[in-house]
């Protein structure tokens, strides 16, 4: 097999490939002047099983087109299967129509993959689970709620902990998290009056005295996050940290994190983290290079993924 990066994530890319024990595959993968995205694969790839990995996060666009034009490269280089490696799934939250003549963008997407000729999608965290539906190819949903667990029983007694979901939709992430560390769960009820803004609007469970956890999937503004971290302290919680697998940390989100009562932001890798993000003391990041290098090399053997959770 052979595995093929853009831009979007090089230093994720390149552990997957060290966990793997292999190169990546030479490429150059770049923009012209006008913004065209050019693509050039730089070795012999007919016949080979050929794993595609980019995240289509900020500029979504760019890296979406340079996802494409890597997949329809490798078509007309007689691969025999392309698997789309796409950590983090860009146009997720576009899952269904919330008005009258809006967009369903996230079966755009999955449309546009599909048509540009892979053959299989491997990803992760998806914002919606019905999402896989989206494509008519076999399609992979890694959870990161292991990863989370394992970090969580390293730093924190489960004893007094609360896991917390920020939202309604986010429930059953946060009880696959609190069932595994044997902990509560708690709930924000919160209301959105506008796109991109929140508003906390009741804390469903005691959380006085305990080591609140929150779980999500996106943060992005970290509006939502930081609402709920104050509620909660208004609450009596003895802490608020908050794990979340895709940190998209747009728009003065680090800032908002750093000015907030939160103890700590912890995010995956599958968004290559910001100059900020890095530098930031509130916010750490967790690897995720070991839970997509090893789905690869079971789906390249064709081996069970699904066990890599039991």
């Amino acid at each position: 097999m052979k595995l093929l990066s853009g831009n979007a994530n090089l230093p994720l890319a390149q552990a997957i490939a060290t966990y793997l024990d292999m190169p990546l595959t030479r490429a150059d993968v770049r923009a012209f002047k006008d913004g065209e995205i050019f693509v050039v694969i730089e070795e012999n790839v007919r016949g080979e099983d050929v794993f595609v990995l980019q995240s289509t996060s900020a500029p979504a666009n760019d890296h979406l087109m340079e996802l494409l034009i890597c997949i329809d490269a490798l078509v007309r280089a007689s691969a025999r299967r392309i698997t789309a490696v796409i950590p983090y799934f860009g146009y997720a939250r576009q899952d269904r129509k919330t008005g009258g003549r809006t967009p369903i963008s996230a079966k755009l997407v999955a449309n546009l993959i599909v048509r540009a000729g892979a053959d299989r999608v491997l990803t992760m965290d998806l914002h919606a689970g019905q999402i896989q539906g989206f494509f008519d190819i076999p399609t992979d949903n890694l959870f990161s709620v292991p990863l989370i667990e394992a970090d969580v029983r390293r730093k924190y007694a489960v004893s007094d902990l609360m896991i917390v979901s920020p939202d309604v939709g986010g429930v059953v992430r946060a009880r696959a998290l609190a069932d595994r560390l044997g902990a509560d769960l708690a709930i924000v009820d919160k209301r959105r009056p506008r796109e991109g803004e929140s508003e906390v609007m009741n804390i469903i469970g005691e959380v006085k005295d305990r080591r609140c956890i929150l779980v999500d999937d996106i943060v992005d503004s970290a509006g939502t996050l930081c609402n709920a971290v104050t509620a909660l302290r208004k609450q009596g919680a003895k802490s608020v940290s908050a794990y979340v697998c895709h940190g998209v940390l747009s728009n003065g989100a680090v800032k908002r994190v750093e000015a907030s009562e939160m103890q700590e932001l912890v995010i995956s890798d599958s968004i290559q983290p910001s100059p900020a993000a890095l530098a930031s003391k509130r916010i750490r990041t967790i690897p995720v290079a070991p839970l997509l290098g090893e789905a690869i090399r079971r789906i390249a053997n064709e081996e069970s993924v699904s066990k890599l959770f039991d």
